[in-house]
């Protein structure tokens, strides 16, 4: 005798009324629907740039750059994802860019070669993000303050390291990991690091304990509490993890020009926050997407590549990126009231 099947039920154990999807997947339809949107303006960027440059825009190139610029920032984006996902801001990436290039760039740290660039790009950028957790977690400062006065400190320090001039790299590893003769198939390496990053973070964010307790504590951060999930060191952590990927950017963007100089990393705050919010990251937390993040990155880059080409000047830029940002913060309130 056949068994009657029991409806589908929601996460409160009860019957969703008829027509009406679980939260779950009505969740997973409005992410489909925005990373379909944002491959749509992507799509529709490159063709504006195809039909107004052609040759320069759709040259192999020109493609490979905007790729790796897009690599720079996209890397310090994947942790702005995180920290804006637990409900926190990091005003001081680009700043941290900048000394962990300069600190890294400097004679006494090229004697250890490629090594010790590397490590010390990382360990600059851990360190950095060891204050702002601190501060932030155990000090109790506000995300925004905290992270303000490491901008001005890290700007500063920088600017004392190279007393403004520019630091020129001269170990072979780095200079030619810039070259074109060490793609792979075409795919510059720093494309290649920013990939690895991606799937890194997606997977941290996605299929792990840690990224669960990411979108909690940014979801209501003392139900998070009530749970048993130490809010403060997972906080820590996340704003460690934000400094080892501006690290990482760093040592890409010496490995990309060559030098490391105390204006590294300008307004890169402003461009990977845009990227996270534009992606479908919550900017109030408990919602990320590393995916949209990076779909965010390479918009913005396309966008600059694009100017660039048809000379258009950067203040322009700068306008068609706030009303962008003011867009999708929109579009996010919306989405919100009628959730």
């Amino acid at each position: 005798m056949t068994q009657p099947v029991s409806p589908p039920r929601d996460s409160t154990g009860k019957v969703p009324p008829m027509g009406e999807l679980p939260a779950w997947r009505t969740f997973g339809a409005r992410a489909d629907v925005r990373t379909l949107s944002l491959l749509g303006v992507l799509v529709a960027l490159i063709v504006i740039g195809g039909i107004t440059k052609p040759d320069e825009f759709l040259d192999t190139r020109n493609l490979q750059l905007v790729l790796t610029q897009a690599s720079v920032i996209g890397v310090v984006t994947v942790g702005m994802t995180f920290v804006i996902t637990s409900g926190g801001i990091d005003l001081s990436v680009g700043a941290i860019v900048a000394l962990s290039s300069v600190w890294a760039t400097t004679v006494a740290t090229q004697e250890y070669g490629f090594a010790g660039i590397l490590l010390t790009a990382v360990l600059v950028g851990v360190g950095c993000g060891l204050v702002n957790g601190l501060l932030i977690a155990y000090g109790g400062m506000v995300p925004f303050i905290a992270t303000l006065a490491m901008l001005a400190s890290a700007r500063g320090l920088a600017l004392q390291i190279t007393d403004g001039r520019t630091q020129i790299v001269s170990v072979d590893g780095i200079l030619k990991l810039g070259e074109r003769d060490s793609y792979v198939l075409g795919v510059p390496p720093l494309v290649l690091v920013f990939a690895v990053v991606t799937v890194i973070g997606w997977l941290i964010l996605n299929r792990t304990t840690f990224g669960r307790r990411t979108v909690a504590v940014g979801g209501n951060a003392e139900a998070a509490r009530l749970a048993g999930i130490d809010v403060r060191r997972q906080r820590l952590y996340l704003y460690l993890l934000s400094g080892l990927c501006c690290g990482i950017a760093a040592f890409l963007l010496v490995i990309l020009s060559g030098s490391g100089q105390n204006t590294n990393g300008n307004l890169y705050e402003l461009d990977a926050i845009a990227a996270a919010i534009i992606g479908g990251t919550l900017l109030s937390g408990g919602r990320g997407t590393i995916t949209g993040s990076v779909l965010g990155v390479l918009i913005f880059t396309t966008i600059t590549n694009i100017f660039a080409l048809n000379n258009l000047q950067s203040d322009v830029q700068q306008i068609a990126k706030g009303a962008i940002i003011v867009a999708a913060v929109l579009v996010q309130r919306r989405t919100a009231s009628t959730t």
